[in-house]
């Protein structure tokens, strides 16, 4: 008769636990095989977060009710945002506002203390300019959470100051002060915003704009392989927290608003976008870290780009350019060879597309080519 020993005990517990650690291994292994990391990269303003937005619609499940409702929250801030950067520069552009001196409001006051045509104001009733009321409004902007809708005294102010010929002047400038492009976007419906009942829906969730801080991950999945996309903060202070924690990943998606050409930085008023864009795209394109990644090149916010050819010229900020300043064709072709000609290794091969981020159907049309793109690279670096 055989009896078993402690040890041969502690053994069979050794084996099982190394067979249940290699079955550990060799799902992980799968899982990875399967697995696509992406990295989002650009400066700040270039659209990264908007194609997160878009990767969600597309490829999960879309904004639930609860999460739309902290969005029309962030759209109110960033109405009231837009319009104390816009006051702000009217002051430093020397620009008045165009509404008449005389024109008065008793805001917030019973209709009974007014006064009716032909009589004599009331000595007790203090008349308030319009604009000056409603600037008050704005730079003390209320708070509001999720669940409440657009607080509704604010519309007079935003609908009255829109009209002002000063605001609309001003606004004309915006690039030259970081006015961010969706309030036109707002203003096209802006009573819709206000209703009672607003949810926000897909594209106004693609206009606004949440500032990226830290490291953002979206998971999502396209035919076999799941993807993993990470939004990194833009701005200059967050680059070096994300430069080096991305080893050659399957691909870097580096995004431009070309349309940025003639902007200055938000954290730099004597900065351009696009000369920034072109500085960390060498920085990226050239780097020890990405060496085995595929490089795609979004250059984005087309339509932007296209309007505002004809009133901003780019040999004003660019004088190396001398083709038709009208044709958006020949313009495109000068930024595509500008981030070309700026990548040292002549065997990584940079992919380039010209997107709107904020267009789903031309978006999910160009993420088929990356990861067609990405497989082949994939191809390549096992032949290699």
């Amino acid at each position: 008769m055989c009896f078993s020993t402690p040890g041969d005990e502690e053994h069979k517990r050794d084996l099982a636990r190394t067979r249940e650690i290699d079955g550990m291994i060799r799902r992980d292994e799968k899982k990875k095989a399967n697995e696509v990391k992406l990295l989002l990269l650009g400066a700040g303003e270039s659209g990264k977060s908007t194609v997160l937005k878009q990767m969600k619609l597309i490829y999960a499940t879309g904004f639930s009710k609860a999460e739309r409702e902290d969005w029309r929250a962030i759209i109110f801030s960033n109405i009231n945002n837009a319009y104390k950067v816009v006051l702000e520069a009217m002051e430093e552009l020397g620009i008045a506002m165009a509404r008449p001196e005389n024109q008065v409001s008793r805001l917030g006051l019973p209709s009974s203390t007014g006064c009716r045509a032909g009589s004599s104001p009331d000595p007790n009733v203090r008349l308030i300019p319009v604009p000056q009321q409603y600037i008050s409004l704005i730079n003390n902007e209320r708070d509001i959470n999720s669940t409440d809708s657009l607080p509704v005294e604010y519309l007079p102010a935003f609908k009255s100051l829109w009209t002002d010929a000063g605001i609309q002047q001003t606004m004309i400038k915006g690039n030259e002060f970081a006015l961010h492009d969706n309030l036109t976007y707002f203003f096209a419906d802006i009573d819709r915003l206000f209703a009672k009942d607003y949810l926000p829906n897909d594209q106004d969730i693609l206009r606004s704009r949440l500032r990226t801080t830290g490291i953002t991950e979206t998971v999502f999945e396209i035919a076999a392989l799941t993807y993993r996309m990470f939004d990194v903060g833009g701005q200059r202070s967050e680059r070096k927290k994300w430069i080096h924690c991305f080893e050659n990943v399957q691909g870097l998606m580096f995004l431009v608003a070309i349309s940025g050409y003639d902007q200055c930085l938000v954290e730099d008023k004597d900065g351009n976008q696009m000369q920034e864009a072109l500085m960390l795209f060498e920085s990226i394109a050239n780097s020890q870290w990405f060496t085995k990644s595929a490089l795609v090149l979004f250059l984005n916010k087309m339509d932007l780009f296209v309007n505002k050819l004809v009133s901003s010229p780019i040999p004003k900020y660019f004088p190396d350019y001398t083709g038709d300043s009208t044709s958006s064709r020949v313009a495109c072709k000068f930024f595509e060879d500008k981030f070309r000609g700026l990548n040292r290794n002549p065997s990584k091969e940079i992919y380039v597309h010209f997107t709107n981020a904020t267009d789903t159907n031309l978006l999910k049309l160009t993420m088929g080519s990356v990861q067609d793109m990405i497989i082949q690279n994939n191809l390549h670096q096992l032949i290699l």
